[in-house]
């Protein structure tokens, strides 16, 4: 049974940084194309950040140069690091496994996701 886990989320400032952690089990995700998505509330689930198995990457637009994905292989782990964070980033995280790299779509296993609240 795969299980994703997600923590690392919290309440920051406009400017500050969060890392968010997801703990893969029951499967080694280095097999998979593992993501990031976040959810406000009243709006869409989108995606924020992928990366395959070959280790490339790839940001929404509203994200990129501010966040980096990457993975522990050895602790099957998926972090986002996400610096200069602004008010627009508050959502509800979620990691997910077995996405479609190139179209940006999610695959079926989906952690709990953890809050991330940006505000002054």
């Amino acid at each position: 049974q795969v299980q994703l886990v997600e923590s690392g989320g919290g309440l920051v400032q406009p400017g500050e940084s969060l890392r968010l952690s997801c703990v893969a089990s029951g499967s080694s995700f280095r097999f998979y194309v593992m993501g990031w998505y976040r959810q406000a509330p009243g709006k869409q689930r989108e995606w924020v950040a992928l990366t395959n198995g070959d280790g490339s990457t790839k940001y929404a637009v509203s994200v990129e140069g501010r966040f980096s994905i990457s993975t522990d292989n050895a602790k099957n782990t998926l972090h986002l690091q996400m610096n200069n964070l602004k008010p627009e980033d508050t959502a509800v995280y979620y990691c997910n496994q077995g996405g479609n790299y190139y179209w940006n779509t999610p695959g079926k296993y989906w952690g709990q996701g953890t809050q991330v609240t940006v505000s002054s």
